[in-house]
């Protein structure tokens, strides 16, 4: 249940009326602060709650049930979008556009620190790097691990870059203390155990779509994190599995629009891996920014041929570089209209 309040309402009020329904009806109740209005989510038992009585009360503009399982991503009890702070001069959500960028997987310093550096030059505002690797072949290069993650450390320290990288296991969790944003892949979306460590630590956490996931999975999957008090959810749409075959998963550019309707977390895409194709990744991304996206992150690669995993999908910096310069141009154009 949602109780939305009067802007009139006093803070005196608000702490008595909260008092009042925890005591009455001994139910957990959340409060978000909006720009316009102050917003009471209550969860528990609240059948027995009667909707009318809470109507009437004079600070209460008004009173709604809600049906949808998961509640603190839910934009009904927080109207207003979350913005993530990674560091002074960067915030994700809240109209603001970031590309995350790098390769599939660190091969090397040098491979990873000139990555960075081209990358930075051509606007990118995260690096993105796979220090371990999940493959569908156990033949297929896994990635560096510890040693992947020193490497991107080094890449940060050479452009100041906050760095992105994939976590595949809860007892992995202490190995990513110096890790920027923590991504859980598609893989382990619904890996609940991993959810449920995450959400206790105090980190951003990039929870990709899992590729036959619905958009109520995926945010459940959000409500595991948030429910152990990790509040720092960032959503990334990287495709769903569907019946076509041409390209290595299906972008689901209705998801952006649908899940910032029903939740105010974030979301970015990942054209890179919706595609499998690098010369599919300009016209997806530049559909992802036109939706409303957050941000992209993209796989970037200085030799896409020789890449030790993902090649095929990567693009090479030059690329990049001309792919950035047109979704920033587009974000520009659609916020100029916006603003009419």
């Amino acid at each position: 249940m949602i109780i939305v309040l009067k802007p009139s309402a006093s803070p005196e009020q608000i702490m008595n009326f909260t008092n009042m329904l925890k005591e009455e009806y001994n139910v957990k109740v959340n409060k978000w602060e909006g720009v316009h209005s102050t917003v009471l989510g209550l969860i528990g038992d609240t059948t027995k709650i009667d909707m009318d009585y809470i109507d009437a009360q004079d600070i209460v503009e008004n009173v709604k049930r809600v049906q949808e399982p998961y509640k603190k991503a839910n934009r009904k009890f927080h109207p207003d979008d979350t913005k993530i702070k990674i560091n002074d001069d960067i915030t994700i959500g809240g109209g603001s556009l970031h590309i995350m960028a790098g390769p599939c997987s660190v091969e090397s310093e040098a491979q990873i620190v000139d990555i960075a550096k081209s990358v930075k030059a051509s606007g990118a505002t995260f690096l993105r790097g796979g220090a371990f690797k999940p493959r569908t072949s156990p033949y297929a290069f896994q990635g560096l691990k510890a040693e992947g993650l020193d490497l991107l450390k080094i890449a940060r320290k050479e452009t100041g870059l906050p760095i992105v990288t994939e976590i595949m296991r809860a007892s992995h969790i202490d190995m990513f203390e110096n890790v920027d944003i923590i991504q859980v892949g598609a893989r382990n979306m619904q890996n609940f155990e991993l959810l449920k460590e995450l959400g206790k630590i105090d980190k951003p956490i990039l929870l990709k779509r899992g590729l036959s996931a619905t958009i109520e999975e995926w945010l459940m999957s959000a409500e595991y994190i948030m429910a152990g008090g990790n509040d720092k959810v960032i959503l990334c749409e990287r495709g769903i599995r569907t019946y076509e075959t041409f390209t290595r998963n299906t972008l689901d550019i209705s998801a952006i629009p649908v899940v910032k309707a029903l939740s105010h977390l974030p979301v970015i895409v990942d054209p890179s891996h919706a595609a499998g194709k690098s010369w599919l990744v300009e016209p997806l991304a530049m559909a992802a920014v036109a939706a409303g996206a957050d941000g992209l992150i993209i796989e970037v690669h200085n030799d896409p041929p020789h890449a030790l995993s993902d090649g095929a999908q990567s693009l090479t910096p030059e690329q990049f570089d001309k792919v950035a310069k047109k979704v920033f141009a587009l974000k520009s154009s659609i916020d100029k209209i916006n603003s009419k």
